[in-house]
């Protein structure tokens, strides 16, 4: 049975690769940490030329009458909102003689309730001093009028019971003049009537005596709520500290860059879709990665490394043009320099074996404006490589980014080595570049990637394609002519697709 392995890739293959996202936004580090560095000097910026205006603090405790234990602060947020109200205000630009607006003053201040029964007044002002003078104010207004709100509620509620008293009195008064007009003795019914008076008079009587209980209660209240309102933290200035400050909002601003860095950053990354990792690489090019080059550093031991790389890279690359029949290309995708540099390594190298040029395909000076140093290849035009081809060797080197003349890569060679700067071309870019140099019939021995993230451990090898047939057959065919040995070569998939491959697919 036929198995679709494309069918089967696309269904296993994730919405969104998190590995490749994550590599990605790393690379892009500059980008976040230049934001997480704007928003540190904007943040220290913001700290040291607007600083916090003067301002002051106090703390007022709020007796209530209705204190319970099992309060959830519903108590306190009325208080609250009862300070941030224009009659407060008024009163307190009242005692301040001032000709603010309290609509103008309501934003300079604000409560804040830290218990059931403790609020915070913090006020702004022109200075420190105007600033405490505002929050003494404030917190005068407030308690005088939660004391007269107090007053007044305990004044209006003994009222009350105090009406409802009289009305009972007036009804005990009217009890006893019905029990003073009837004798008991005139008639049997009349005296269970005045049996029922009595007990109406008893009730009446409770209720006044409960009446009146409850009116002293209520005034007896009061004072306790007076005593208890009070300024128990005297208002004071509050000074700040600038270096405080400003490290403090530079942090802030640090972390909201940052962040705002990592998701600019992971939006660019989606929406630009440009393969990083080796395995990415390789399935849209359609070439297996066989050699990398990491970047220049400034590092001491890095640059050692670096050059350890090159000079591998140079050895494995002179190695394959020498052994080729054909003559090979290098091309470039967003690492022009780095690949003229290659193509010379590689002419040097080559240059013991008998005349080696350099064929400059490429649209910038990289080649062209080279300074030619004893030993160093010729570097010729394409225009002049016809001349100089029986001289000896050619190496082509040429680009495959946009704007690329197709045709024109054949001349260069018609084998190639891809040099791929990683994250460079988009995804269908590569496809683009694999398709163009099909249709040019330029087989891809492999591809050299550049600058490639130190951290992926993805495989760029595959295993299972066309490159890999092309790659190994010029060599595996002289071997297995004139044997009986089987061919150990693994069947490309589009082979087990083609009409009449049926037992190699099975």
């Amino acid at each position: 049975m036929t198995t679709s392995t494309t069918s089967e890739s696309s269904a296993a293959a994730p919405l969104l690769d998190l590995q490749a996202l994550v590599v990605s936004v790393r690379r892009r580090r500059r980008l976040w940490c230049a934001m997480a560095l704007l928003g540190l000097l904007l943040g220290a910026a913001v700290a040291v030329l607007m600083p916090p205006p003067p301002s002051a603090t106090t703390k007022v405790l709020v007796a209530h009458e209705e204190d319970q234990p099992n309060d959830t602060g519903t108590l306190i947020r009325t208080d609250v909102a009862v300070l941030q109200t224009s009659r407060i205000a008024g009163l307190a630009l009242k005692s301040l003689k001032s000709s603010e607006k309290p609509a103008d003053f309501m934003r300079d201040y604000r409560g804040t309730g830290l218990t059931n029964n403790l609020l915070q007044i913090d006020v702004t002002g022109g200075s420190d001093a105007e600033a405490v003078a505002r929050a003494k104010a404030l917190a005068d207004a407030f308690v005088a009028d939660h004391v007269q709100r107090m007053q007044e509620t305990a004044k209006a509620e003994a009222q009350a019971l105090l009406d409802q008293r009289d009305r009972t009195r007036d009804e005990l008064a009217q009890v006893n003049k019905e029990i003073g007009n009837r004798s008991p003795d005139s008639d049997p019914t009349a005296s269970a009537s005045i049996e029922s008076l009595f007990a109406r008079r008893a009730e009446l009587n409770s209720r006044i005596a409960d009446f009146d209980q409850r009116a002293a209660d209520a005034r007896t209240g009061t004072p306790r709520v007076v005593a208890g309102t009070q300024i128990v933290d005297a208002p004071r200035a509050v000074r700040h500290s600038l270096p405080k400050a400003a490290a403090t909002d530079a942090a802030i601003g640090a972390v909201l860059g940052l962040v705002l860095g990592l998701a600019l950053a992971a939006v660019g990354v989606v929406v630009a879709d440009r393969p990083v990792l080796r395995r990415d690489i390789a399935a849209n090019l359609g070439a297996s990665v066989i050699a990398e080059l990491p970047r220049r550093s400034g590092r001491l031991w890095q640059r050692r490394r670096t050059r350890t790389a090159r000079e591998r890279l140079t050895t494995s690359l002179a190695r394959t043009v020498r052994g080729s029949a054909e003559p090979v290309s290098l091309l470039e995708l967003g690492c022009a320099r780095s690949t003229s540099v290659i193509a010379l390594d590689v002419a040097r190298a080559l240059a013991d074996e008998g005349p080696v040029a350099v064929i400059d395909g490429l649209p910038g000076p990289h080649l062209s404006g080279h300074r030619p140093k004893p030993g160093d290849p010729t570097v010729v035009s394409g225009e002049r490589a016809a001349a100089v081809q029986h001289q000896g060797r050619l190496l082509g080197v040429g680009s495959v980014a946009p704007g690329t003349a197709w045709t024109d890569l054949q001349y260069l060679g018609t084998r190639t080595v891809l040099v791929v700067r990683a994250g460079h071309g988009s995804a269908a870019w590569l496809h683009t570049v694999a398709r163009q140099l099909a249709d040019q019939r330029i087989p891809v021995i492999g591809v050299v990637l550049i600058d490639p993230d130190p951290r992926d451990r993805t495989d760029g090898t595959l295993w299972d394609g066309l490159n890999i047939a092309l790659r190994g057959r010029a060599e595996r065919m002289p071997r297995q002519k004139g044997t009986n040995q089987p061919r150990t070569e693994r069947q490309p998939i589009w082979a087990a697709r083609v009409p009449g491959n049926d037992q190699e697919a099975r």
